[in-house]
């Protein structure tokens, strides 16, 4: 089991939480972006740098998943991917990703698109506050217990 990391837009209080998690629990880590990332010294926390592209990092990530790897991501699309492979996808901001929830994330994210190419302004994401912080650590702590037993 591996958790990937989306890291180009990961914010770097839940890279924080990732190193910490990734020694405590000896599992692999791996952030994926198309620049250099700034990782501590560790056995079980590494740096994939991918080319410069569109979906590049995402499509790598999906290329070396395995059925039961955990991807942290706020990319609905690469969620949708990860989930259709057998993996499991967490938002920055606390989010377990599912199948019976990813077809109506989806389906927002593309009207919202839709209506940003028309020239709507959709604004972006709110503000990342302390209580995404403790619920993407809740989240990730359950998750990581759930797969030791």
């Amino acid at each position: 089991m591996k958790i990937w990391v989306d890291a180009d837009a990961c914010p770097k209080p839940i890279k924080e939480i990732l190193f910490r998690a990734a020694e405590r629990t000896a599992v692999q880590t791996v952030f994926v972006a198309n620049r250099l990332v700034q990782i501590p010294k560790s056995a079980h926390i590494s740096a994939l740098r991918v080319p410069f592209g569109q979906d590049v990092a995402d499509n790598e990530i999906v290329r070396q998943l395995t059925a039961g790897d955990l991807v942290i991501t706020a990319d609905i699309p690469l969620a949708a991917a990860v989930l259709g492979r057998g993996g499991h996808a967490l938002d920055p901001r606390g989010e377990l990703y599912s199948a019976e929830t990813i077809g109506g994330r989806l389906n927002v994210r593309d009207f919202m698109e839709v209506l940003r190419s028309t020239g709507v302004e959709t604004g972006g994401p709110s503000t990342f506050h302390q209580s995404d912080r403790q619920a993407f650590a809740g989240q990730l702590d359950s998750w990581l217990h759930g797969r030791k037993k």
